[in-house]
């Protein structure tokens, strides 16, 4: 899709995969029409036949012949609409899943950028407008297109100076309704973005419903949405007045029309220049004609506001995916090295990382430390690409990990985190969320290693048991242990711990640690964590100060260097002591 390509040709190349439907649908648009043009054609007939020349023969034919074309309007009426409708429902369909897989596939930095909340408005809400697009607006552009065309057909038929009258009104109208039509657009655009602050707001109410609740700011939050309600509501009721005004103005002109048509008409039946059969046949050409118009005006601000949801999903579209290489990267064999490496996020000037040089061997246990701030998860961040670093290099076994397939670089990295993720399903499906093929022996096997088996053995339906968003049905130590349970079962090469034990008690601290011990032997890790302990355990320990490393060395041996990690420690102790 070309960005500036008008919505003609976008609406095109959405219906493109169901063109025979379309095709179906306009064949039968066509069959309405001139069924449509059929019966404006039969009120001759019937007015000059019965009324006026009292044929007893026709009276008993046309009545059928007339129920006979409203029976089969009805019909095609039927298929057409349920053709139009599906293909809505089936580009709506494609529409988000193309969506939520550009979505999926975006860049860390770009969740960043904007809130859950409206992401999920854009994949719910502006989508969905587009079903109505094709379901009602389109199936009117090629219903009523064909039906005036043809009631203007019988119209000119039957009187040419009559209808050249009658529609004189018809060019101010639509430019009237173009001129609407337009504002429509901006007053939608603006009411988008009133609904995605809507479902922004209830995302975040809801994700911290703990937090609202302890500090008591439920009355707070019910006013700010209210407010942010009654901020959208203003932008529906713009929106309904140009849509009722529109349809007032093709009221009005429509009146206006057949008003002066019924004195010209009226006066030429007086002076037996027309038959009343004639000119109630064109008059029932006009009036049929006027219905189309007004449904084509309320079509053309349906596709003025389609217009303003497309240009919100382009946006969302049209940003890149994350960028990778073609090289497959290989199981790790020697070392990760961090070869002058900077980074800065995009929104900020100052680097959070600068000129990191390091070289981790293969099974090496590397801890990170330093003060809040200091560019801990920012490095590990760099190793599976969340984010790339601003300048320098980071290499696997001599491979520059920007030119390397992101699947085959993040299957070698496992992440536990205190940032505890766990999906609304079953603890199974959990532990088996980065290998869902995996042996129920191999799930089990690996609940065993993180000593969460027996805590699942006791929920209500084992490992059947459905846990809630972000595992709300357990607790803080049994998530954390499913988490490590995921890893396990995943066998990464590389393995990142981000504060894996700080939520948890510690007996479970204890627990936790041994299987954590284990799933580190042989495995190549990177570890930030504020706990004694694990930092004590590590090969080697990097210091880091405002992005730099200051010091690397054992545990030890920095102790006895009474530098920035020496600080660090006595602090964490007088701390653990207190």
């Amino acid at each position: 899709m070309d960005k500036g390509a008008g919505i003609l040709k976008r609406i095109v190349y959405l219906v493109r995969p169901y063109w025979a439907r379309l095709a179906a649908a306009a064949v039968l648009s066509l069959i309405i029409s001139g069924l449509n043009g059929g019966l404006a054609w039969l009120v001759k007939p019937a007015l000059d036949g019965i009324f006026v020349k009292k044929d007893a023969t026709l009276l008993a034919i046309l009545p059928f012949g007339i129920l006979v074309l409203y029976l089969l309007r009805g019909l095609f009426s039927f298929f057409q609409s349920y053709l139009m409708r599906s293909a809505g429902a089936k580009v709506m369909r494609d529409i988000r899943n193309s969506l939520y897989q550009h979505i999926l596939f975006l860049p860390v930095n770009e969740f960043k950028k904007e809130s859950s909340g409206l992401l999920l408005s854009r994949v719910i809400n502006d989508a969905g407008q587009l079903q109505g697009l094709l379901a009602y607006s389109i199936k009117d552009v090629f219903v009523e297109s064909a039906t005036v065309i043809v009631l203007l057909t019988v119209a000119f038929y039957r009187r040419w100076d009559l209808a050249l009258i009658s529609i004189t009104v018809l060019p101010a109208a639509f430019y009237g309704t173009r001129k609407l039509g337009k504002r429509l657009k901006k007053v939608s655009t603006e009411g988008q973005k009133k609904i995605s602050l809507i479902t922004e707001f209830l995302t975040e109410t809801f994700s911290g419903i703990k937090m609202v609740k302890i500090f008591g700011r439920e009355g707070a939050l019910a006013k700010i949405f209210m407010d942010r309600n009654q901020g959208y509501y203003r932008e529906l009721m713009r929106s309904t007045r140009i849509i009722e005004f529109t349809s007032l103005m093709m009221e009005v002109v429509g009146g206006l029309g057949i008003a002066f048509v019924l004195w010209y008409g009226g006066r030429l039946v007086v002076k037996n220049v027309i038959t009343p059969g004639e000119f109630f046949s064109f008059l029932a050409a006009i009036f049929m004609v006027y219905t189309p118009a007004k449904r084509l005006s309320s079509a053309n601000n349906s596709i003025q506001q389609a217009k303003a949801f497309l240009e919100r999903l382009d946006e969302l579209f049209y940003r890149e995916k994350e960028s990778e290489g073609s090289v497959r990267l290989s199981p790790l064999e020697d070392n990760i090295e961090f070869r002058g490496v900077s980074f800065k996020y995009p929104t900020s000037k100052n680097y959070v990382l600068s000129d990191i040089n390091l070289t981790v061997k293969k099974g090496e246990i590397i801890a990170i430390v330093g003060r809040s701030g200091a560019g801990k998860t920012s490095i590990i961040d760099l190793i599976p690409r969340f984010h790339d670093p601003s300048d320098g290099t980071i290499l696997i076994d001599g491979v520059n990990i920007a030119e390397v397939t992101l699947p085959s670089l993040r299957k070698q990295i496992g992440l536990v985190s205190q940032d505890i993720i766990l999906f609304n399903d079953t603890v199974r499906a959990n532990i088996a969320f980065g290998n869902p093929e995996a042996a129920e022996e191999d799930i089990i096997k690996a609940a065993g290693a993180s000593h969460a088996h027996d805590f699942i053995l006791e929920l209500p339906r084992g490992y059947d048991t459905v846990i809630g968003e972000r595992g709300v049905m357990i607790s803080g130590g049994q998530r954390q242990r499913i988490s490590i349970a995921r890893a396990i079962l995943k066998n990464p090469a590389i393995l990142i711990l981000d504060e894996a034990t700080s939520s948890l008690d510690t007996e479970s601290e204890m627990i936790v640690q041994m299987a954590l011990d284990t799933l580190m032997e042989n495995r190549t890790t990177f570890v930030i964590a504020h706990r004694l302990s694990t930092v004590q355990k590590a090969d080697r320990i990097i210091v880091l100060e405002r992005g730099r490393i200051m010091e690397i060395g054992a545990h030890d041996e920095l102790l006895k260097n009474g530098g920035i990690y020496k600080k660090l420690y006595d602090l964490r102790l007088a701390s653990s002591a207190g």
